[in-house]
């Protein structure tokens, strides 16, 4: 909740801070009154869902979450499992250059779509040349789900990569900052 309300007052000191800057270069009456600060903040509050609603429509789709109490705040945070995919080195790393630079281009692809269709949340190589070469965090209900759609990529497919899917529990909401 207390993230909630610091994002609102961020969202509300951008509007206002936009619009009187527009105003000084144009005209000192289109500076914001209380009211169409108001009136953002009431648009912003309808368009998120309560944490009861939001929980329904998870548990409708066959997501788990559970309740957790910040000892600090004392605010009930949601939380949600996730299956988090790690992508190790595969048994087929012999692949010449051209098939490897084609492999990696529909690697990529992959994953894009996954973000894109809204099934991955988290998706990035390691840093290092380690046996784990990077991770996808699917946002689905279940494991299997999950382990089909990360075996879809073509990198898997061709066995430069192997997939090992472990749950895992976030916040709802929660961002890297």
């Amino acid at each position: 909740m207390k993230q909630f309300i610091i994002l609102i007052f961020a969202l509300v000191t951008v509007v206002a801070c936009k619009k009187e800057s527009k105003a000084v270069t144009d005209d000192i009456s289109t500076v914001p009154n209380i009211e169409a600060v108001e009136e953002v903040i009431d648009e912003v509050v309808e368009e998120k869902p309560s944490v009861t609603a939001l929980k329904a429509e998870l548990k409708a789709k066959g997501f788990e979450t559970f309740d957790y109490v910040d000892p600090k705040t004392q605010d009930t945070i949601l939380m949600q499992k996730y299956f988090m995919a790690f992508l190790k080195k595969g048994p087929i790393r012999s692949q010449n250059e051209e098939v490897d630079k084609g492999l990696q281009e529909e690697h990529l692809e992959h994953l894009g779509r996954m973000y894109d269709e809204g099934f991955a949340d988290l998706i990035g190589p390691f840093g290092d040349d380690g046996d784990i070469r990077g991770i996808t965090v699917y946002n689905v209900p279940n494991k299997k789900m999950a382990d089909s759609l990360a075996n879809l990529d073509p990198m898997v497919q061709a066995g430069r990569l192997a997939v090992e899917i472990r749950p895992w529990w976030c916040a709802k909401g929660q961002f890297l900052r």
